[in-house]
């Protein structure tokens, strides 16, 4: 559904709330795909979400509770009893069912295990074995092997014995009597090769397997650089344990973006939009008083030079342009490098050289608007010398600036600390403090 007729629906259906009329909400909600419930159940406020809810199909539960971010789910299933929570998964794929336990209390979890048949249970301990950010945590388990001595007319009658195949297959997995993966037969060489052809002259063997253990970014890199709509999942001894559709890549990318945008201000894509003001308080909190302590660290550089802004005033006029441009300049630069990192495109080889263009691009910028706001100030105050003290403090913060923007993702990312949450507080601080010590500072030296 695109995003206006999201919006229309969304709209409808709190004009069908507000006006009471049950039957017809009950009508709009049975026409929707669980992916679009789930997109009406975040939009919503927590009073009529819990009625909407209350109006989904039984059938449909588990479903939209695995579409739901963490944290509007985790409300819905606290006002579950078990019986619901189990009824509801029972009707999930593996893999699906497999996210969903990682969230359930040991008691439901063992209750959900003990309604899965033998063979069901060995196989969702495959997924579970495997991180939900790994390949092996995103597969599906629903997959059609044939064997490569095989006729395609053999292939024909297996398929139309089966009636109907796993959603989304555009390919056979080939595998050998010890279910290793040997390549993929897609369905349209079935469909248009010669029936006596046999699946070893027609299979493409030059399409990659995905280790398990490989992390989600690395699978999204694949299917967009080999143009994948599919591709089989090995173990390490390269059996076949799965697949992963392009489905599950578009939302390990939807999950990227939304992570790398809402980090950037110390927020969460888990978190619920309407959550109670305490909650949401509570989560912001922490940034804000991190912002707190870097503010201060700024005012206190700014106390030491206390003499020199009261025999010079204009300098605490301009004071905060220098710390902002240092700021901006120094966050494209950490986009940039934070960006290239979860992309898989930062290596030894090429830091050294992204290092140094960064740092010429920020001596040219700073050069040029070094210049701009110079003249501006000399004008402004009728005197070069405090022309020569901004363009020098802006010069050396827009440079500093960019070195910090570049090294603060790495330094982080060996800590194995998030350079999205914590870069942009850590970058603030040396850019403030930095900018402050060579603008009071060559104040300082030049004007007293």
């Amino acid at each position: 559904m695109t995003e206006p007729a999201q919006a229309t629906r969304l709209q409808a259906l709190r004009e069908a709330l507000d006006t009471g009329t049950m039957r017809q909400v009950r009508r709009m909600i049975a026409a929707l795909k669980p992916a679009e419930i789930a997109h009406l159940l975040e939009s919503l406020p927590p009073p009529q979400r819990q009625i909407v809810w209350e109006l989904v199909d039984h059938d449909d539960e588990g479903d939209v509770l695995v579409e739901l971010n963490e944290d509007v789910r985790g409300s819905l299933m606290r006002d579950m009893d078990s019986e619901q929570i189990v009824a509801a998964a029972a009707n999930l794929d593996l893999d699906d069912l497999a996210d969903l336990l990682a969230e359930l209390p040991e008691t439901i979890n063992r209750e959900v295990l003990r309604s899965l048949d033998a063979s069901d249970r060995l196989r969702l301990e495959t997924v579970l074995r495997y991180a939900e950010d790994s390949a092996g945590g995103l597969m599906n388990l629903d997959t059609l092997t044939v064997r490569g001595d095989v006729t395609v007319e053999v292939v024909l009658r297996y398929l139309r014995m089966r009636r109907e195949i796993p959603r989304g297959t555009d390919a056979i997995y080939v595998v050998d009597r010890n279910n290793r993966y040997l390549g993929s037969l897609f369905i349209t060489s079935v469909l248009t090769a010669d029936p006596e052809q046999r699946v070893s002259e027609i299979m493409d063997a030059e399409t990659p397997a995905i280790a398990a253990t490989t992390p989600a970014q690395e699978v999204v890199t694949l299917f967009e650089d080999l143009d994948l709509v599919s591709a089989a999942v090995v173990d390490e001894n390269e059996r076949l344990l799965g697949r992963i559709t392009i489905d599950d890549v578009v939302d390990v990318m939807r999950d990227e973006a939304n992570h790398s945008v809402l980090s950037m201000a110390g927020l969460d894509e888990e978190d619920d939009t309407f959550a109670g003001v305490g909650v949401s308080a509570r989560r912001r909190s922490i940034w804000l008083g991190m912002n707190v302590v870097t503010a201060f660290l700024a005012a206190w550089v700014a106390g030491l030079f206390e003499a020199t802004l009261e025999e010079v005033v204009m300098l605490a006029i301009l004071m905060p342009i220098v710390p902002s441009m240092g700021g901006v300049a120094g966050t494209q630069t950490l986009i940039l490098i934070i960006r290239n990192i979860a992309l898989g495109r930062m290596d030894g080889a090429n830091a050294r050289w992204l290092l140094g263009r960064e740092l010429g691009v920020a001596a040219l910028n700073s050069a040029v608007w070094a210049g701009v706001v110079a003249l501006i100030s000399s004008f402004w105050f009728n005197t070069w010398t405090i022309g020569l003290v901004i363009a020098l403090a802006l010069s050396i913060n827009l440079v500093c600036g960019a070195a910090s923007g570049f090294a603060i993702p790495l330094l982080l990312k060996r800590l194995n600390i998030d350079p999205a949450i914590a870069g942009g507080v850590m970058l603030i601080m040396i850019t403030d403090v930095i900018g402050l010590l060579a603008f009071l500072g060559l104040g300082t030296l030049i004007l007293r």
